[in-house]
């Protein structure tokens, strides 16, 4: 593998990009999830007995602790957090010289913080796949803001392939779940055609693919799931180098049909960045070196570099044979000529894949130890030794460390761990350094898109339903476009809705919010006050139903014409409630959530008169359109950039053309010699000053 110095900039700023996305759509939630009057108040976590802050922030590490010594609120900690984080993925984003260790490690510190005291909101997949590509880049980055110069020459390129090794782990994963967890839908390749519609936040192109003839969604099914499992497993530690660009544009192409089918999060934002570990500088300079090559002379290649590229040429050409063999032999793909389709079968059973797992569980480990070993440079490095150990040995921990949870997939056995890396992973598990990913694959259901309907009611006859602006709940509103912002509610209710979480704590507190008729948490469900209906008074009467949604299907359903969905109700998911409900009123008890303190006044601090004006420009502004302005404005800096560095760029070589047209290309022997020749010259700057000046007044 060749250098990798600019695939380890993009991957440090889309880091970077993605920090700036996550705290600002965490920020403009703040009120309404951890405020005072919000869903789960963070205040609430606040020990009620002083504790020494080095025993709490070793219990739960989060800069909340600090919020009294620093005379905040709790809930202007958590702003404060997010408003800092903002700024230093700001700068990091714009200027190379702050994408530096230190930096990422204070971002991955903050989130860290967030992620401890944020409770169900921040427990996600995309969370702790944040906390742990933040942590990477802290050990790719370089050290450059105690020193004078910043190097790379410093990092070993281990560091960077622990990002290969991450991404490798999250799509193999992802892919591997969706068979080992024996949902039905997978196996009979129907799965696709459902998950466009249950997917957390389907876009408008969703219901057109939807749309798609059932035995092309049939043949995507297959694509993906190849794409997941068979070629991260044959491209990605692969030492051809035309092997891993074939996997990278695969996952490209797989991330940017995820982000058009279903919203870009952060989680294909983070598989993009993590792609570029799969890339090296060759790739990016492939347009600029043909050029640098012509004045040079072409020598010719002897029989062992020929017989070397016959060689990888056939390997390379065995490996697509391979892909396409699993494409026909484990899918049955068989084309039908006359009807012009495709039809595909699953050839194998769930038992067999998990005799497969059984045996490429520890393969993929000892590839990925190989492949680490061979990374260029290591052997010579080693000589260096106190240079490189500490990188070297944090490197071999964090690798260590994600082996427990890549073995926590179903039809692994985590006994095969070393007990010493059991006992590791434990004590610092809190610390979010490794995840595990794929596992919490939910089954694809074929009943259609389960969905929790609230509806509020002043008398408790007529009702009116409290539909989200992030998830389907008026059958004929047009699925939301909400690009990088997680709406972390929604995100909770559809999974609720899938999993009955009908008692958590949080839709206890979201039920007594909407009671209450606290603006902060109604802004969660609409922004819009003329789209909610119970903007001027609360309503004395709560229930949730539970429909399940369906794509409208043109061709087959007349009557949904103008509708994206049609829905059937289910069951009802939770009772009709008011505030002085004893199940309502029991329900807080066990959460927690009854208080028995009143609210204290908050600080009249500076850094609190800060916070609470940045709130007030923010307030009534959805996440969406924070995040998108927040995005127009870096692409219009870098427009600014980019045109003064073309204008100044420009006013330098003026001179250039006129003196490169006077002269006439030389030979290369030619340029040799007055290279050679002009090489001693330099040195005597005296005597070749007077030479100059004597010689041509002699000759005349």
């Amino acid at each position: 593998m060749g250098e990798v110095k600019t695939p380890r900039q993009w991957f440090l700023w889309s880091i970077a990009l993605v920090y700036v996305c996550a705290f600002a759509s965490i920020y403009v939630q703040i009120p309404g999830l951890y405020g005072d009057d919000g869903i789960l108040p963070v205040r609430l976590q606040m020990p009620k007995v002083q504790r020494p802050l080095l025993e709490q922030l070793q219990a739960s590490p989060s800069i909340l602790w600090l919020g009294p010594s620093l005379g905040l609120a709790p809930q202007h900690v958590l702003e404060l957090i997010c408003l800092v984080g903002v700024a230093l993925a700001l700068g990091a984003v714009l200027l190379w010289p702050q994408r530096d260790s230190l930096i990422y490690l204070c971002l991955w510190a903050l989130y860290l913080s967030l992620y401890n005291v944020g409770e169900d909101f921040l427990h996600s997949e995309w969370d702790t796949l944040l906390l742990e590509a933040g942590f990477l880049a802290v050990l790719v980055a370089p050290l450059g803001l105690l020193r004078r110069q910043s190097s790379y020459s410093y990092h070993d390129p281990v560091t960077f392939w622990l990002t290969r090794w991450l991404f490798f782990r999250l799509t193999f994963c992802t892919g591997v779940s969706k068979l080992a967890s024996g949902d039905p839908a997978w196996y009979d390749l129907s799965a696709l055609s459902h998950h466009l519609e249950n997917q957390m936040s389907p876009t408008p192109l969703a219901w057109y693919v939807h749309l798609l003839p059932d035995w092309l969604l049939r043949f995507e099914s297959v694509v993906l799931l190849q794409s997941e499992i068979i070629v991260p497993l044959v491209t990605f530690f692969a030492p051809i180098r035309r092997l891993r660009l074939f996997g990278f544009y695969v996952q490209l192409f797989l991330q940017l049909f995820y982000i058009l089918t279903g919203n870009c999060s952060l989680l294909n934002l983070l598989s993009i960045a993590l792609s570029f570990s799969l890339l090296d500088d060759d790739h990016f300079n492939s347009n600029t070196s043909p050029k640098k090559k012509k004045g040079q002379d072409k020598k010719p290649k002897g029989w062992g570099q020929t017989l070397f590229s016959i060689l990888t040429l056939l390997v390379e050409f065995a490996v697509y044979l391979f892909i396409l063999y699993c494409f026909i032999a484990l899918f049955k793909i068989q084309i039908n000529w006359e009807e012009k389709t495709l039809s595909s079968k699953t050839n194998f059973t769930q038992r067999s894949f998990d005799a497969y797992l059984e045996v490429f569980q520890e393969l993929t480990i000892w590839v990925g130890v190989l492949s680490c070993i061979c990374t260029r440079g290591i052997a010579s490095k080693l000589w260096s030794l106190i240079q490189w150990a500490l990188v070297t040995a944090a490197a071999a921990t964090v690798f260590a460390l994600s082996v427990v949870p890549y073995t926590s997939m179903a039809g692994m056995s985590v006994s095969k761990v070393l007990p010493a890396v059991r006992d590791a992973y434990s004590a610092v598990e809190r610390y979010q350094l490794v995840g595990a990913y794929g596992i919490q694959h939910r089954m694809i259901s074929a009943e259609g898109r389960p969905e929790i309907v609230l509806e509020g009611s002043y008398d408790g006859l007529t009702w009116k339903e409290m539909n989200s602006m992030y998830k389907p709940g008026n059958v004929n509103a047009v699925p939301p476009i909400i690009g990088p912002h997680q709406p972390r509610l929604e995100w909770l209710m559809w999974q609720a809705a899938q999993g009955g979480d009908e008692t958590s704590p949080w839709f206890t507190g979201l039920l007594l919010r909407l009671l209450q008729g606290k603006p902060e948490v109604a802004s969660l469900l609409q922004v819009d006050e003329t789209q909610y209906p119970f903007s001027h008074k609360p309503p004395v009467f709560i229930k949730a139903k539970l429909y399940n949604y369906h794509f409208t299907d043109p061709a087959k359903d007349k009557t949904h014409l103008q509708s994206w969905w049609r829905r059937q109700y289910k069951r009802e998911f939770f009772p009709v409630v008011n505030l002085d409900d004893s199940t309502l009123q029991k329900l807080l008890v066990e959460a927690g959530l009854k208080e028995k303190f009143p609210v204290e006044p908050s600080s009249d601090t500076p850094v609190s008169q800060v916070l609470s004006l940045i709130r007030g420009h923010v307030k009534g502004l959805s996440g969406p359109l924070v995040l998108s302005t927040l995005l127009a404005t870096l692409v219009g800096i870098f427009l600014i950039k980019t045109v003064f560095s073309w204008l100044s760029g420009g006013r330098k070589p003026k001179p250039a053309p006129a003196d490169y047209k006077t002269r006439k290309p030389k030979e290369p022997s030619e340029t040799g010699e007055k290279s050679q020749a002009a090489a001693p010259a330099n040195r005597g700057g005296k005597k070749d000053s007077n030479e100059r000046k004597d010689s041509p007044r002699k000759r005349k």
